[in-house]
């Protein structure tokens, strides 16, 4: 019979996994530009090859998510990591735009089982008040991963080619995609047994996940993440080729910028982030919805002067601390997605989540960009239009920690104290 992982082991692997999630889909980035002068695409075929990717990831999250709530949820990862794994090699054969967006498309769908099902392990394996601390680690993954997948891929592309990158980041996940089978996953719901009602572990049933859009705190919170993901998607793919197009700053010394800066400032910023969200929290029932608006709108002007600043010091001084600011809300974002539902729907929240942040966020974001410095015959214009996202991102968040307040002040427990 299978034994359960100890809590740590359980964050460990996860966490180890989703480092490698990330450092496969940001890759793509660090070697762009040399995929575009062999393949001849332009940039909007090239912010098109992220929406593809997004095409596999959004479309099938809601039936991972669906899945995720009512199958065994070990099976689906290790499915998961072996496609995402599948799609990153293959796209190093790819020898046409048509065939890269198809794998593309594959790496999306590999990934869509990874995000939306793991967030509900880690949940169902921490108690409420080691939770987001939990999950602050786990989305640690994200700056790190994102920061290899540049630097390696970047090194990687300029010793060999972009298409050795894509082969080598790939090709472990063919074989950690087992890491987690010979383990029992942990019951749902177990981490909030005896706190109450909604910890029914009852199997959800379709019309339960379309309630999920009738919960205002949860709407608010995914909305918020909607925009916020519009200008960090975008973001993420350009900022190399922001430095290297508008300051002229090499390509692999681009990528290894943005991949270090991605390792500083989205470590310290996510770690920060989290552990003072959950001590904020603590004191007041809107910490998390604060550390969510407040840092996103403290990065708008920042991100505004990164990209106008003429002198290439201070833009890239700038993007650092945009960065990190925009890494303060990884955490608590996700805690808050699962801990404004119901305990038997966190799968088809984070697969919900998913959905619509991609669907309406980064999906079509770096085309966008690509699309408006095509047409307009200058990069620097076409990512001003991303701290605008960030504003919406924020107002909504702050919208959120009022009403969250209001709710506390206003409940008879308040009234009586």
């Amino acid at each position: 019979m299978n034994k359960p992982l100890s809590p740590f082991w359980t964050l460990f692997i996860l966490t180890g996994l989703n480092l490698f999630n990330y450092l496969d889909r940001f890759v793509l980035s660090a070697v762009l530009p040399s995929l575009q002068n062999e393949l001849h695409i332009s940039d909007g075929e090239a912010g098109r090859i992220v929406t593809a990717f997004m095409l596999g990831y959004f479309v099938t999250s809601p039936i991972f998510g669906y899945l995720g709530d009512r199958a065994s949820r070990k099976w689906l990862i290790a499915a998961g990591i072996f496609v995402w794994s599948l799609g990153t090699v293959l796209t190093g054969f790819a020898a046409s735009l048509g065939i890269l967006l198809a794998y593309r498309v594959l790496v999306g769908l590999g990934e869509a089982s990874y995000a939306t099902i793991s967030p509900s392990i880690i949940s169902d394996t921490f108690a409420p008040s080691k939770r987001n601390n939990a999950l602050t680690i786990f989305y640690v993954a994200i700056p790190v991963g994102a920061a290899l997948g540049n630097i390696l891929g970047g090194q990687i592309a300029a010793h060999y080619s972009w298409r050795e990158a894509f082969i080598w980041a790939g090709a472990p996940g063919l074989l950690l995609a087992l890491a987690l089978l010979p383990f029992k996953e942990p019951a749902r719901g177990q981490a909030d047994g005896g706190t109450g009602a909604d910890n029914s572990t009852n199997k959800p049933r379709a019309r339960d996940v379309f309630q999920l859009f009738k919960l205002g705190d949860y709407l608010l919170v995914v909305l918020g993440y909607t925009a916020y993901t519009f200008a960090l998607g975008a973001f993420g793919v350009w900022g190399p080729s922001f430095l290297h197009r508008i300051h002229n700053v090499p390509q692999d010394r681009a990528a290894t910028f943005f991949g270090a800066v991605l390792v500083v400032a989205g470590l310290l910023g996510t770690l920060i982030g989290g552990f003072a969200a959950t001590a904020w929290q603590k004191r007041n029932p809107a910490g998390y919805a604060l550390t969510l608006g407040l840092s996103v709108l403290g990065a708008v002007p920042v991100a505004v002067a990164a990209f106008l600043a003429v002198n290439t010091t201070l833009a890239m001084s700038c993007l650092a601390l945009a960065m990190f600011l925009l890494f303060l809300s990884t955490g608590p974002v996700n805690t808050l997605i699962l801990e404004t539902v119901p305990v038997n729907l966190r799968s088809s929240a984070m697969a919900v989540s998913i959905f619509m942040i991609h669907l309406f966020g980064d999906m079509w974001s770096s085309e966008i960009v690509g699309q408006l410095s095509d047409s307009w015959h200058d990069l620097r214009k076409a990512v001003l239009i991303l701290p605008v996202a960030l504003v919406v991102a924020a107002l909504l968040w702050l919208a959120l920690a009022v009403k969250t307040i209001q709710q506390r002040t206003t409940s008879p427990a308040a009234t009586t104290n």
